[in-house]
C-alpha cells in the first residue's frame, strides 16, 4: 500500500497509490513492476471529517490523532503523523489550501473547493517526494454525507470518497526477489528489503512509514505491516491473480480503520 496515501490521507485526500512485497521464490508472481488503476479503486465508506469555525481548522474523523490549529496560513505543529507541521489557507467562502510539511520540507499542497450546491468536494494534490522533485499531481471527488454543517466553511463536513484521477511516479512499484530477500522500489526512491520472517525492516526514502514487516499467506499472496516510530499505521493483503495479471491490495489503516482497495496490473 502506499507510503504517499499512508502520509497525507489524515490530511483529506491524497494519492491512492501502492506498495506492496513478493514472495521468496525466483518465480515469483509479485516480481516485476505493476502500476495502480486508480480508476479500479474502493474507497472505504467511512467518512472523513473536518471543520473550520471561527478561524480554526479542526481535523476530527480524519485525523488520529486529531488536532486544531488555527487557519492562519502558517505552519503549526502537530505531532502523531507523517507531517510534524500542517497550514491551512482559507482562499475564499467555498476554497481552502493546505500544505502538509516534514522537518520544513514540503510533503504535499491540496486545494480544496467546495460545489456550488455544497454536496461534493473536489481536492487537487500535488505531492513532493522525500528523495525527488518528480512531483505528483492528483483529483479527488468526494460526496458530502449528512447534513451541511451550520456557521462553519462551506468545505466542511463528513465527505466520502468516490473518485480519483491523476498519473505520477508512485503509482508504478518494482519488486525483486533474490533468495529469500525481497526488494521494493519506486522511481522516487522510495523502498525497502525486507525478508518474509514477520520482523522489521527498515524503509528508506518514504514519510509515511519506517519500517515494514512481511508475511507470506500462500504462493499468490503476502501481508505487509507497515509502521511509523514503533506505531502499526497499516496492514495490507496483497493477492496477485492466477493469471498473473493483476495484483490486488486491501489495505486496512489502523489509525482510522479505513479499508480501501486497490488493483494494480503487470507493466
Amino acid at each position: 500500500m502506499s507510503r504517499t496515501k499512508r502520509s497525507i490521507f489524515c490530511a483529506l485526500f491524497a494519492i491512492a497509490a501502492f506498495c506492496t512485497a513478493a514472495t521468496s521464490h525466483a518465480q515469483s508472481p509479485f516480481d516485476g513492476t505493476w502500476r495502480v488503476d486508480l480508476a479500479q479503486t474502493k474507497f472505504s465508506p467511512k467518512p472523513l471529517t473536518f471543520y473550520i469555525s471561527q478561524g480554526w481548522y479542526h481535523c476530527t474523523g480524519s485525523c488520529n490523532p486529531a488536532y486544531d490549529i488555527a487557519a492562519d496560513g502558517q505552519d503549526h505543529a502537530v505531532a502523531g503523523h507523517s507531517y510534524d507541521t500542517f497550514s491551512v489557507t482559507i482562499v475564499d467562502d467555498n476554497t481552502i489550501s493546505t500544505v502538509g510539511k516534514k522537518g520544513g520540507k514540503v510533503m504535499f499542497e491540496q486545494t480544496r473547493t467546495v460545489s456550488a450546491d455544497g454536496k461534493s468536494l473536489n481536492v487537487k494534490t500535488i505531492d513532493h517526494p522525500m528523495n525527488s522533485d518528480q512531483t505528483s499531481t492528483y483529483e479527488s471527488v468526494a460526496k458530502r454525507t449528512g447534513k451541511a454543517p451550520s456557521g462553519v466553511h462551506a468545505t466542511s463536513g463528513d465527505w466520502i470518497i468516490v473518485k480519483q484521477t491523476g498519473s505520477g511516479a508512485e503509482l508504478l512499484t518494482t519488486y525483486k526477489t533474490s533468495g529469500d530477500q525481497i526488494t521494493m522500489s519506486d522511481p522516487t526512491g522510495a523502498g525497502y528489503t525486507a525478508k518474509l520472517d514477520g520482523n522489521d525492516y527498515p524503509v528508506q526514502g518514504a514519510y509515511g512509514y519506517d519500517a515494514v514487516s512481511l508475511k507470506k499467506i500462500n504462493a499468490h499472496t503476502i501481508e505487509e505491516t507497515d509502521k511509523r516510530d514503533g506505531t502499526v499505521t497499516d496492514v495490507s493483503t496483497m493477492t496477485v491473480s492466477a493469471n498473473g495479471k493483476t495484483m490486488t491490495v486491501v489495505d486496512t489503516d489502523k489509525l482510522s480503520g479505513r479499508v480501501d482497495t486497490f488493483t494494480a496490473t503487470r507493466q
